[in-house]
């Protein structure tokens, strides 16, 4: 009990310490600025630079990288209780609002290649290839129950190991009521999500020669789904977190460790090989070219010709004339001249 209320203290204690970074009026006013603008835009999610919370309060920042859950849980509802502060009619008519992150990682920026156990718990910035992409599917949050018999209503709050909640809740759908009445779900007054699972692979000019690239999964919910498609180069700041399995009630110690994204940036949509057109120098610019162009092909620039006397041209008709009669067939014979 006493753990509990421990635990519930130092949230409130982070909470606080949100609060007062976020409401920077007295300051420069920039988050402030970027919560109304979300607010008017009927947004849920806030990026952040980490740059700027390692400005004003550098302990969080620290914190925020090595125990990443736990930050990120008290800064949301930190970005509520400032959005309530502005506006609580739409405080109340979201029921989450997200953070997401960007900014200088240092250590914390890995490939999938260098993600290992190490970083398990922690804020990390991934860089790769998306290879996969899977179909966007609702994923109930809150369920609500009618029952015909009491005429009572009832709603269930889901939570599993993606969420930033710390305990889980069960994954049993209700149907019946603890008298054993039955239930009806009222589908229209349920609350989903979209929720998306990514495959990144390591970009190929950072892979070691001779191995194979390696890849990691995402979690992609609410508004970061459909954010890329196979083929984009992106950049994914998440929460890096494994997924214990059961079979029979029973572990066999190797966990699937997934990323769970809070922001997803686009690097670049292609690369752009470098041209090997070669230009070559056009004949005109050329005079070696023009001459070797005039002569193995027609080509405007024909060589002068040269200039023939009247007597050489009546020389040349009369020896062309001379030439025929001798090669002509001789009457009456079907044999040509020899001279020919």
């Amino acid at each position: 009990m006493a753990t509990n209320e421990e635990h519930e203290q130092r949230m409130r204690e982070l909470q606080r310490s949100y609060v007062e970074f976020l409401d920077d009026s007295d300051r420069d006013g920039t988050y402030d600025k970027l919560v109304r603008e979300m607010v008017e835009n009927k947004g849920s999610r806030l990026v952040v630079s980490i740059n700027d919370l390692r400005t004003a309060a550098a302990e969080r920042a620290d914190a925020l990288l090595r125990r990443s859950f736990e930050e990120v849980s008290a800064f949301q509802k930190a970005l509520k209780e400032f959005v309530g502060s502005i506006d609580a009619t739409y405080a109340k008519e979201t029921m989450d609002f997200f953070v997401g992150f960007e900014g200088s990682f240092g250590s914390k920026h890995v490939t999938p290649r260098t993600l290992n156990s190490r970083n398990l718990g922690n804020l990390v910035c991934l860089e790769g290839i998306v290879t996969k992409c899977s179909l966007v599917r609702p994923k109930v949050v809150k369920s609500v129950h009618y029952c015909p018999a009491t005429t009572k209503t009832m709603e269930r709050t889901y939570t599993d190991l993606t969420s930033f909640d710390a305990y889980p809740s069960t994954a049993a759908y209700p149907t019946q009521d603890e008298e054993g009445n039955k239930l009806e779900t009222e589908f229209g007054l349920s609350k989903y999500k979209d929720h998306q699972t990514i495959t990144i692979q390591e970009m190929p000019e950072k892979a070691p020669a001779g191995q194979l690239p390696r890849s990691v999964d995402i979690i992609a919910d609410n508004d970061l789904v459909d954010l890329a498609k196979p083929g984009d180069r992106v950049q994914v700041i998440g929460s890096y977190r494994a997924m214990p399995g059961k079979q029979n009630g029973y572990t066999n110690g190797t966990f699937k460790c997934l990323l769970i994204a809070n922001n997803v940036a686009m690097l670049s949509k292609e690369v752009t090989p470098p041209s090997l057109a070669r230009t070559w120098p056009s004949a005109r610019s050329s005079p070696s070219r023009r001459a070797t162009c005039s002569r193995c092909s027609p080509s405007r620039w024909r060589p002068p010709s040269t200039a023939m006397s009247t007597s050489s041209r009546r020389c040349s008709a009369s020896s062309s004339a001379a030439w025929r009669r001798t090669c002509s067939t001789a009457p009456g014979s079907g044999a040509t001249s020899t001279s020919c």
